[in-house]
């Protein structure tokens, strides 16, 4: 969440174009950098809006995490989204400019305060953000009629939310779990529990993640927690205290979003917590399976990343074409072959397969099966009392 240093940016791209892996999504990532840090000339050719149909429909502005649309690296652009335009014309601006929720709506909290265009018409927040952007009204209601897909489509595990319970306010787009990483030729005792990363041959080469409610509801799982239940303020702090005093020892090199993945691509990190589906993108780029995801013994937490729309969306209707599109089963079977993390789609399943990687249909991190659906909790919703003095706490620890 903070900038890089220049030179070692400059050491680390060289590093990627001598090892042939230079493509320009590695670029942004390398950076640091979002699209809209970068001029309106270089959206159009850096950001997935100049594929296939005319635009004789409309545009969409699509603001979404890295990692998460299906991507092909010969030809450095996003499959699915090209099919979409090319159906309907209508032009697709995408934009992998979210590496963290609270910093990403930070640049946009102005304009979602006053009603104003984000430069957005549909972001891909986590719920536990959304939650917030709800209460405070900052975003316009979907018309369901519009979302046959959805409406036939999504899963129950994703179906209602507390403070949505009829998803008018926000259409999940993606699940996953946030567990463990290790590197597997670094670290090859690996590990299986957080307090196996306070291990002192693990010093400085340990991550943490900006978001708070991910990296305290691992600790709070393995002190034995019901994350999902009715805990406070002590539990909070006591595991606030736990990344507090490895933060300070300087057992943890980085707390950061979504750029995490590169300090495990520098080899800056052996071990930390991550999101799944990263993972599984990180070992296929690399050709092999240099790291290892690992749900906890003792529990994982679950995430849901929602379609939403700020209130001031200039293409109402696209919008929901696009997200209807992505609710078809075969898409969203697409979608999950690349990013591996739980598609909110039901037919998925049975679309994977009968497509190219059917192995995948029964890879538990997609698809959960029973049994690791019961090592996985969803962190109950904070109230905004909660969630101001409990980032503000979390902020104090990062030093920021």
């Amino acid at each position: 969440m903070h900038g890089q240093p220049i030179d070692p940016v400059v050491e680390a791209m060289v590093g990627r174009i001598r090892a042939a892996r230079m493509n320009r999504r590695q670029l942004f990532r390398g950076l640091g950098i979002g699209a809209a840090a970068l001029g309106a000339s270089s959206l159009a050719a850096c950001a997935g809006s100049s594929g296939p149909g005319d635009g004789s429909g409309g545009t969409v502005r699509w603001a979404n995490w890295t990692y998460y649309l299906d991507y092909d690296e010969e030809t450095g652009d996003w499959p699915s989204l090209n099919d979409f335009m090319e159906q309907t014309n209508i032009r697709v601006e995408y934009f992998e400019d979210i590496d963290d929720n609270k910093t990403f709506i930070a640049k946009i909290k102005d304009q979602l305060k006053l009603g104003q265009d984000t430069g957005y018409d549909v972001i891909v927040p986590s719920d536990t953000t959304t939650v917030r952007l709800v209460e405070q009204q900052q975003l316009r209601q979907f018309d369901r009629s519009l979302l046959p897909n959805v409406e036939s489509q999504m899963i129950d595990m994703v179906k209602n939310a507390s403070f949505d319970p009829d998803r008018v306010w926000s259409i999940p787009y993606q699940a996953g779990m946030t567990g463990l990483v290790y590197n597997t030729q670094l670290y090859p005792k690996g590990v299986r529990e957080v307090s196996d990363l306070w291990d002192p041959a693990l010093k400085g080469k340990v991550n943490l993640l900006t978001e708070q409610d991910d990296t305290l509801a691992l600790i709070m799982l393995e002190q034995g927690v019901d994350i999902e239940g009715d805990w406070g303020d002590d539990e909070f702090y006591a595991a606030l205290a736990v990344a507090e005093q490895h933060i300070t020892s300087g057992q943890v090199a980085t707390v950061k979003g979504n750029s995490y993945t590169q300090d495990l691509e520098q080899e800056n990190v052996w071990a930390g917590m991550a999101w799944s589906g990263d993972i599984a993108i990180l070992n296929e780029e690399a050709g092999e399976e240099i790291w290892k995801f690992v749900v906890p013994e003792s529990g994982a937490s679950v995430f849901v990343d929602s379609f939403s729309m700020p209130k001031a969306v200039e293409a109402f209707d696209q919008v929901h074409e696009l997200i209807d599109y992505y609710y078809e089963p075969e898409v969203a079977a697409q979608v999950a072959a690349y990013v591996q993390y739980v598609t909110p789609v039901a037919g998925a399943r049975e679309a994977m397969a009968q497509s190219d990687t059917p192995e995948l249909a029964e890879n538990p991190l997609i698809f959960p099966d029973e049994e690791m659906s019961k090592r996985i909790s969803d962190m109950r919703s904070l109230t905004a009392q909660e969630d101001n003095r409990y980032t503000q706490a979390y902020q104090k620890i990062l030093g920021v």
